[in-house]
């Protein structure tokens, strides 16, 4: 029987347990881009709950991306001395840390959010170029990997989307193709740094001609294939999707189990599971080993302690989604515990 607090490998990395926090916004930075103590205590109280993995608040690779003005950003002095603090004190109790990288617009001048169609190969070099040099201040900050944003409506996915992607040189058509351009990405990341590699990406999108499932088990193939450690399946608007009112069952759950018959690499359920029982459940009736969590962490980032003690344990998150909607880190119901 796996349980989620088992003691497990997950590729070249040792968990503490099955669960995987991942981040979203960070409020809490100061204006100029620098960690508060609010962030550090944070990270601590999560990195001390018996979380196995920690996935970065996304880093915003853009100055003025629509994701700069309530996240943080690798482009200030002192971030690379300010993450390596905060990399050392995740540490101190055995986590492994990912910085969760990505960007909505591409903007050149006075062009804004440009269409995919639209960039030209010298814009998709200086794309690489950049996301290269943010690995390499992600791995100077002591992270030991990185999450590339190829999920949800970020540029890159939808660079590898038919749907958005109609180009007509080597960076449009054919799957590989239009992976091209991460694989590139991939390769280079690779020969130049340590970081172990996770690729957040739609499982689907549930668009006319956008990606399917079967697209998205070909696209795992090549990304594993050209060096990728591991994946996190997601879907566009997940949060939106994952509430407490919609009781349709998670479709993520069996597009990640189709996923991870087909490579051999860790794969991670991005979303939509709140209590132990649930947990336990999904872990011993599919053949997934890995799932993500979120807004239970905005809610109480010491969770995991209750629930070893209690061991039925149930997210006091009632996800009303303003932490998600209000673009916090922080939860905004004072009073939004399910026990009496």
């Amino acid at each position: 029987m796996k349980d989620l607090f088992d003691y497990v490998e997950f590729g070249d990395l040792k968990l503490n347990s099955r669960i995987v926090r991942t981040g979203l916004w960070e409020s809490e930075r100061e204006k100029t881009g620098n960690f508060t103590p609010e962030i550090y205590n944070r990270y601590e109280n999560i990195a001390a709950s018996g979380v196995g993995l920690i996935i970065s608040e996304v880093y915003s690779l853009y100055p003025r991306d629509v994701f700069s003005k309530y996240t943080s950003t690798i482009n200030y002095k002192q971030f690379v001395r300010e993450a390596r603090d905060l990399t050392d004190l995740v540490h101190v109790y055995d986590v492994p840390i990912f910085a969760q990288l990505g960007f909505v617009q591409y903007n050149k001048r006075t062009e804004q959010n440009m269409r995919v169609e639209d960039i030209s190969i010298d814009d998709i070099r200086k794309i690489q170029t950049d996301i290269i040099i943010a690995a390499q201040k992600f791995e100077y900050g002591g992270f030991d990997g990185i999450q590339l944003g190829l999920g949800n409506y970020y540029f890159l996915a939808r660079f590898i989307n038919p749907n958005f992607n109609t180009r007509t040189d080597k960076y449009g058509g054919s799957t590989l193709n239009r992976l091209r351009m991460v694989l590139e990405i991939i390769k280079v990341i690779k020969e130049n740094t340590n970081l172990h590699i996770n690729c957040r990406l739609n499982a689907f999108d549930g668009t006319n001609m956008g990606m399917s499932i079967d697209e998205t088990i070909e696209i795992c193939k090549l990304l594993e294939k050209h060096g990728v450690d591991s994946l996190q399946i997601t879907r566009p608007r997940s949060p939106q999707f994952f509430t407490q009112e919609n009781q349709e069952k998670n479709p993520l759950i069996e597009a990640t189990n189709q996923i991870i018959k087909n490579v051999s690499i860790p794969v991670i359920l991005g979303g939509g599971a709140n209590s132990q029982n649930q947990i336990n459940e999904i872990l011993n009736e599919t053949d997934i080993d890995f799932i993500s969590m979120q807004r239970p962490f905005v809610k109480d980032p010491s969770f995991l302690v209750d629930w070893q003690i209690e061991g039925d344990g149930v997210s006091q998150c009632i996800t009303c989604n303003n932490c998600y909607w209000k673009k916090t880190s922080t939860c905004h119901i004072r009073s939004c515990s399910l026990k009496p």
